[in-house]
């Protein structure tokens, strides 16, 4: 009896593939692109991929916390766009300085996503319907006051007022230092940021009993509501922290340009989309979790960069990146089922 329970306790090949494929795809990407990419294996394309992966990791966390809840985030990508424009009308326009540029940006974010849980929860409209109407009408709010153009000093204002504001150094200082915390080897301050707050996001959702509740209300809303579960509460905080780390991602966007760019957020809400369901297949977790974020993130950045360096044509990246998001999906959802089965 005991040989049959060590037999079925052995992990059969579609468990291994499921636990382990998709860092195994991680790795096998890396060592390709070092071998055919000239220079990929250097510091600096990793200090490259480290900045690009920050803003588009952070924004998936946001993307991932509402998922737990079983619901989903469409705005991120403009209310990460909208905290840009934000930041950059406070100190340019305005002429106020960092702190008031970046309180007024979470308190946007978070307003964002008051409104959009009270949609959902109060309103009963479908969080997909709620959040889409949300990223139409932020897309058009950050145009209306510069009448779409971008944000600079010395731009002349629809009024025909010239703008005398600067970007605070304080400011700048979150897109474009870095920490030296090895002889050759350069940390973004974005790179901190972003584990700061995967770390916090992963604590809080793994090892706290409001992080346990999210993802029962995740795995069987009617059940966590009998047990005592204020259901509405908990997702509203979602898609309020959602909001917040869409902020944050904005202003480190901002302080990385030095200016208002309003077509810079383009990509944001696809890339961050593909990080957060990537996620599912790390470790074979088959559920949002802030750990499989990072590293779905991360695998986007050496991607992007590897094709870049080999002189892939740019049409050619969204289609590789959905090519991997199936692949990250088969491997969650496909080869789960039959490992179950098995």
């Amino acid at each position: 009896m005991q040989a049959d329970t060590h037999k079925r306790a052995k992990p059969t090949p579609v468990e291994l593939a499921i636990k382990f494929g998709f860092i195994a795809l991680l790795i096998a990407m890396v060592l390709f692109f070092s071998a055919f990419a000239e220079n990929f294996a250097t510091p600096f394309s990793a200090v490259f991929i480290f900045q690009s992966v920050a803003i588009t990791g952070i924004l998936a966390l946001g993307v991932t916390v509402t998922l737990v809840v079983d619901g989903f985030d469409l705005s991120i990508g403009s209310t990460a766009t909208s905290a840009l424009m934000l930041s950059s009308y406070v100190m340019v326009v305005w002429e106020l300085n960092a702190f008031w540029a970046v309180l007024f940006c979470l308190i946007m974010g978070a307003a964002v996503g008051l409104v959009n849980g009270l949609l959902i929860v109060k309103m009963k409209v479908p969080d997909l319907l709620a959040t889409l109407g949300m990223m139409f009408l932020l897309v058009g709010i950050q145009r209306i006051p510069t009448e779409g153009r971008s944000i600079s000093t010395g731009m002349i204002m629809p009024d025909g007022r010239v703008t005398e504001g600067v970007f605070s150094p304080n400011f700048l200082y979150l897109g474009r230092n870095k920490f030296d915390f090895f002889i050759d080897n350069l940390i973004p301050v974005s790179v901190v940021v972003l584990l700061v707050i995967g770390f916090i996001v992963w604590a809080f959702m793994e090892l706290t009993r409001h992080g346990r509740l999210m993802y029962a209300i995740g795995s069987n809303e009617r059940a966590a509501e009998l047990a005592g579960t204020n259901v509405n509460r908990y997702k509203v905080l979602a898609y309020m922290i959602s909001g917040v780390l869409a902020s944050v991602g904005g202003i480190l966007l901002a302080a990385r340009l030095g200016r208002g760019d309003i077509a810079s957020g383009n990509n944001l809400l696809l890339d961050s989309v593909a990080a957060a369901l990537i996620g599912f297949a790390v470790l074979g977790a088959a559920k949002p979790n802030a750990f499989g974020t990072i590293i779905g993130a991360l695998f986007i950045g050496i991607l992007l960069q590897g094709l870049t360096m080999m002189n892939a044509p740019y049409y050619t990246q969204d289609f590789v990146k959905g090519a991997v998001l199936v692949v990250a999906l088969v491997f969650t959802f496909a080869l789960s089922k039959r490992g179950g089965a098995h």
